[in-house]
């Protein structure tokens, strides 16, 4: 994924899916990057970085859905915030190539890849931001 930044005047970038995640780490930019490498994402648009580094938004498209991003603002009322309470879920084919890419980018493994007695394979990676990750595929019949 090459990381470039559309600038705000641009038309924004359809967004895809019903319900969309909008997650704020430190380092949205890094992020992007991060899960490009990690989950193929493709840059739909950003806003540029402020004179501090921070990147109010950034929308990418991750296996066909939409996932938004932005750094924390202190300054406006939005500190950051440790991850907690919520796993953002990635129902996939071939979940061994997605865990596999996803390891190798720097994901770690909290729950490990398995079929689960609803049937499914699934797993549980947090990123290097702190987010929790779910992967999901279901069994062959």
């Amino acid at each position: 994924m090459e990381a470039t930044v559309e600038q705000s005047e641009q038309q924004p970038a359809p967004v895809k899916g019903g319900i969309v995640a909008y997650l704020q780490v430190d380092g949205a930019m890094k992020a992007a990057e991060v899960y490009g490498k990690a989950l193929g994402a493709e840059l739909a648009g950003a806003h540029p970085p402020d004179e501090q580094g921070r990147t109010m938004h950034v929308h990418l498209y991750i296996n066909g859905s939409s996932l938004m991003l932005s750094d924390p603002y202190p300054d406006y009322g939005y500190p950051l915030e440790k991850p907690q309470a919520f796993t953002v879920m990635l129902p996939v084919k071939d979940i061994d190539a997605w865990w596999k890419r996803a390891v190798d980018a720097g994901f770690t493994v909290v729950t490990e890849l398995q079929v689960m007695f609803w049937g499914d394979r699934y797993g549980q990676l947090r990123d290097p931001f702190g987010v929790l990750w779910a992967m999901n595929e279901p069994v062959a019949k």
